[in-house]
């Protein structure tokens, strides 16, 4: 055997069977094709039950494809068959039938593929899965879990962002990129899970409960690059569509199926038409909020010279005003009239203090001629005893008694010497 560039060459009879193959000797691929191709189709016709998950017609195709689905496990297989037998099946054939057809398996050894080749196609009814799944969306819709009402914002700006997809797919490139193309410090928490097949519910329910305990995520997207209708039916498991309705942190479906959206579409808070889609829903974009900013910047500036310069025209028709420009102004009228006013409290009090003055006057002068001192300028005297007791009846002072007489000026001491009684005229007169 020689072994160059190109590989190994050997000189030794192939082997006849598969498990005489060797390091060695093995068998070129096209051997192997070429015996799958002769035991495949060695096998004999037969029936077969299944459900059609996807089905597209086509108008202009000389051959009908068509995916049959086991009712119970996730088990399918591509079927071809002549458009004019399932034309002749009319509506029946459609997507969701239960069906029992009977094929030939084929097997193509240029693309390593197995499929099966109908001859005969009868409705055998329709597909439990498919009408599962409706009776499931009439369910969920009642209780209530499709309302807009329950649905949880999404976060303007995310702090994190949990991302559940496939391992290495381009779903996951599509969300990263357009993310961080939008937002350069976009940050992510990565769950890489199955998204097709029996692991792909309990995978992506682990991945969900891991991230929504997590206080530093603030959204969840679920992103798969869309598919055909068989791969996309674990997003219709109600498992999975009742842990995502039960989240408290806000979930995105970005499935990116058109034609035919999973129940998880209706159930998370927000569908993305696409992994790309999603990317523009969960972060803003930085060139477009700079822009916004600028534009609020220029507002407010522009608001606020508009507002400065009402303001000072205000200012300055407030200073032009005659009050402002000669203040004395107003209060020398209010001193003017101040000083009128005082002027005629002056004159009304010295006219008041002139009449009192008067009066007083005249009251004076009555007071003196009535006074006691007045009586005795008029040539009266006043006749006291030593006690202090005016005299006024000779029978006060008899004969021998001291006296006091006081006069206009002056005091004088006398003793009465004799008394003359007062006549009847006097005392009359008196």
């Amino acid at each position: 055997m020689a072994c160059g560039i190109l590989g190994c060459v050997t000189n030794q009879p192939l082997a006849l069977r598969a498990a005489d193959t060797t390091a060695d000797n093995p068998w070129p691929l096209r051997k192997l094709t070429e015996n799958i191709k002769i035991y495949v189709e060695r096998m004999s016709t037969l029936w077969v039950e299944g459900q059609i998950v996807e089905y597209k017609p086509r108008a202009t195709s000389k051959i009908a494809f068509f995916v049959l689905r086991d009712v119970e496990t996730d088990t399918s297989m591509t079927v071809t068959a002549w458009p004019g037998m399932v034309k002749e099946l009319g509506g029946a054939f459609t997507e969701g039938a239960r069906i029992v057809t009977r094929v030939t398996p084929q097997f193509w050894t240029s693309k390593g593929s197995l499929n099966l080749r109908a001859q005969e196609i009868r409705i055998a009814g329709s597909g439990n899965l498919l009408l599962q799944i409706e009776q499931l969306r009439a369910q969920l819709q009642k209780e209530g879990l499709f309302a807009r009402e329950r649905k949880k914002p999404i976060p303007f700006l995310p702090g994190r962002i949990g991302l559940i997809c496939g391992s290495n797919a381009k779903a996951k490139d599509d969300v990263l990129v357009n993310a961080t193309d939008r937002w350069p410090v976009a940050d992510f928490e990565i769950r890489e899970v199955a998204v097709q097949g029996e692991r792909c519910v309990p995978e992506v329910m682990s991945a969900l409960s891991e991230l929504d305990a997590r206080p530093d995520i603030d959204v969840i997207v679920i992103a798969r690059g869309g598919g055909s209708v068989e791969d996309l039916l674990p997003f219709s498991n109600e498992r999975l569509l009742r842990a995502v309705a039960s989240t408290s942190t806000p979930v995105v479906s970005a499935i990116g199926h058109e034609a035919d959206a999973p129940l998880l579409d209706f159930v998370a808070d927000f569908r993305a038409s696409t992994p790309t889609d999603a990317a523009k829903r969960i972060v803003p974009d930085y060139a477009t909020e700079q822009a916004h900013i600028q534009t609020a910047i220029d507002t407010m500036r522009g608001a606020l010279m508009l507002r400065l310069g009402r303001e000072r025209q205000l200012i300055d028709s407030y200073a032009s005003r005659p009050v402002l420009l000669s203040p004395g102004a107003v209060v020398d009228t209010h001193r003017a009239g101040l000083a009128q006013t005082l002027t005629g409290l002056r004159h009304a009090v010295e006219r008041r203090l002139s009449a009192e003055t008067t009066a007083l006057g005249r009251m004076q002068a009555t007071l003196t001629a009535l006074s006691p001192q007045g009586t005795l300028d008029r040539g009266y005297s006043i006749l006291k005893l030593p006690s202090g007791a005016i005299i006024k009846d000779v029978a006060d002072a008899p004969k021998g008694s001291l006296i006091e007489g006081v006069l206009a000026s002056g005091r004088m001491v006398a003793q009465v010497v004799g008394t003359t009684p007062a006549s009847s005229a006097d005392q009359a007169n008196g």
